[in-house]
């Protein structure tokens, strides 16, 4: 199973989504969820994973079904040596699962990061991940649902994490 999360903040509360999915041509979900988070930390620039890791793990806890894949709205790495969310969050799960970062726009510093360019989108997204090879995870995410530049699931799972 593949899962997807993405989260919206208000104050000091933050609202994920969730959603588990089988195959990566798959255009609706198999499950969703959604989370509440209370008292997330403020946001410092450079330290982002120490509000959003909270969130996902929040979320995690709550999913039944064995993730293979994780899938989030972020990078992975950001520059050779610099974590992004999605290596905190491969760590923080012992290594276990798979995380693939999808990010919209280009880190001035990153240089792991593949580009992916969707349906006749001219711009690309930015695909990082730990745990599976980088190039795999851009044919995983160019060969998901939908026919613009984002993937059906991605955008959908944004809408679940703005719905409040």
């Amino acid at each position: 199973m593949i899962a997807c999360f993405d989260v919206d903040y208000q104050e000091d509360t933050a609202n994920v989504g969730g959603i588990i999915f089988l195959n990566w041509e798959d255009e609706t979900p198999f499950k969703t969820y959604e989370f509440v988070q209370e008292n997330i930390a403020a946001y410092i620039p450079g330290e982002f994973y120490k509000r959003e890791l909270p969130c996902l793990m929040g979320i995690l806890d709550s999913i039944t079904e064995p993730i293979d894949i994780i899938i989030v709205d972020s990078y992975v790495w950001l520059a050779d040596d610099k974590k992004g969310l999605g290596a905190y969050l491969y760590e923080k799960l012992n290594k276990s699962i798979p995380v693939i970062g999808v990010a919209k726009n280009k880190f001035k510093r990153t240089d792991r990061a593949q580009e992916v360019f969707r349906g006749e989108s001219q711009k690309p997204l930015y695909v990082t991940a730990a745990g599976i090879d980088p190039v795999l995870a851009a044919e995983f995410i160019k060969k998901m649902a939908g026919e613009f530049r984002f993937p059906t699931l991605l955008k959908a799972v944004d809408h679940l994490a703005r719905k409040w």
